[in-house]
């Protein structure tokens, strides 16, 4: 069984639930961007500030609020005009609707949960089609959130999912094996088999063949 995704009733505190959680989620979105930015050049991530890509110029905070600022500056860097590509605020944006829906289709605390999983598989998507790079460092971490979120929220469904784990990863690390020997090179990186191991550990064995 999978960890339960049931619409919400719709009360009064449901819609300003589902906007806290698009704006965190917005927020959440700008440290993703940067993160994906900066990890595969080995730059510091939470250290060095923010700054205009164009003239080097520091952003101020109210030129890092997510989206908003874009927006507000048409796209512009304030100080020298240079054109802000729109990678960012889509980042934004997607991560804002991702903490919404959750917030809006699944109940507390499993929004939370589903949110943040949705959060991380938005920085995998964009480490791997910008570098090709699925992080041993995001996909085990991953993984054991997803058992121990079903050992939270579901606890009778843990064996399913821990199964699920192991045939995720079991499975595509055999596939790359098989691949590598007929062909003599790489296919499949570790990273695809523990990304799916982590699928199984959120979704179960049963779910597997769906994703």
């Amino acid at each position: 069984m999978t960890l339960p995704i049931v619409i919400a009733d719709i009360g009064p505190m449901l819609i300003p639930f589902a906007a806290l959680f698009g704006v965190i989620g917005a927020v959440v979105g700008s440290f993703i961007a940067v993160v994906a930015r900066r990890w595969p050049a080995g730059r510091p991530i939470a250290i060095a500030r923010s700054a205009c890509d164009s003239c080097g110029a520091v952003l101020g905070p109210l030129e890092l609020v997510p989206v908003v600022s874009y927006a507000v500056q048409r796209g512009r860097c304030r100080r020298c005009g240079a054109a802000i590509g729109w990678r960012e605020p889509a980042i934004e944006i997607g991560a804002a609707v991702i903490g919404a829906v959750a917030a809006l289709l699944v109940p507390w605390p499993a929004a939370g949960a589903v949110a943040a999983l949705g959060w991380t598989l938005l920085l995998l998507a964009l480490l791997d089609a910008e570098h090709f790079w699925l992080p041993a460092a995001i996909t085990w971490p991953l993984t054991l959130a997803g058992l121990a979120a079903t050992a939270t929220l579901r606890r009778g469904d843990f064996d399913d999912h821990l199964i699920g784990a192991g045939i995720g990863w079991g499975s595509l690390a055999l596939v790359a094996a098989l691949y590598r020997r007929a062909r003599g090179r790489v296919g499949l990186g570790g990273g695809d088999a523990a990304l799916f191991a982590a699928a199984g550990a959120w979704l179960g064995w049963a779910a597997l063949p769906l994703v």
